[in-house]
């Protein structure tokens, strides 16, 4: 379990991940190309499931906002299954809850609805599968998906700033957490003004921020 302490800010084998006087448009195009074609990523994938599962043992909540993966991004919902099955476990059970997003499309910030294997869904206008029907959850911790991420808890999203502007309004704040690869490790990375940092950043080789 030493790997989960010692992830480091590590890009990877073979990564093409770096910034310097390259845009945000490009960078992005680039990382979501190789994410879709790591050549080894079911095992990366399995590697991140268990740094997942450890991470999560030392964590006192019960109510968790993930996300559905889209393009490649890796899928923590079996890691989090698995969390909320062992909460009914424990000497004294606990309901675990886990929340995806549902865009307000108004404001253009996400709310968290319940979800559970087998629940309702639907798409939402993005083409993403989202809760339906199902109760509002307000998360005390909250996975983040990253294209890129860089050393301050920094991230590179899709561009949208939905995951901004819901933590530049959520109170209390959650704690928050990136997931990526290490291959999208930007080690020239410099953010906007209104860029959110995250509070940790997790690859396959364990907890890359904070060092």
């Amino acid at each position: 379990m030493d790997q989960i302490m010692d992830g480091g800010m590590d890009s990877g084998h073979g990564t093409p991940a770096h910034s310097d006087g390259e845009d945000k448009k490009s960078l992005r195009k680039r990382l979501l190309a190789y994410r879709t074609h790591m050549p080894d990523r079911m095992e990366r994938v399995a590697m991140l499931q268990q740094v997942l599962r450890v991470w999560l043992l030392a964590r006192p909540d019960t109510s968790v906002g993930a996300y559905w993966p889209i393009r490649g991004e890796f899928d923590p919902l079996p890691a989090l299954h698995r969390w909320k099955e062992d909460g009914e476990l424990l000497e004294y059970p606990q309901r675990r809850k886990i929340g995806l997003p549902v865009v307000d499309s108004a404001h253009k910030t996400l709310r968290f609805h319940d979800w559970y294997p087998g629940c309702p869904m639907q798409e939402d206008a993005f083409g993403i599968p989202k809760p339906k029907d199902t109760d509002q959850i307000i998360p005390t911790l909250l996975f983040v998906p990253c294209v890129g991420y860089a050393a301050g808890g920094y991230r590179l999203g899709y561009g949208g700033g939905f995951y901004d502007r819901t933590l530049a309004t959520l109170s209390p704040r959650p704690y928050t957490v990136g997931v990526g690869f290490a291959s999208g490790f930007l080690p020239d990375f410099y953010p906007e003004p209104h860029d959110q940092p995250l509070d940790a950043i997790l690859n396959e080789h364990g907890v890359v921020w904070p060092v």
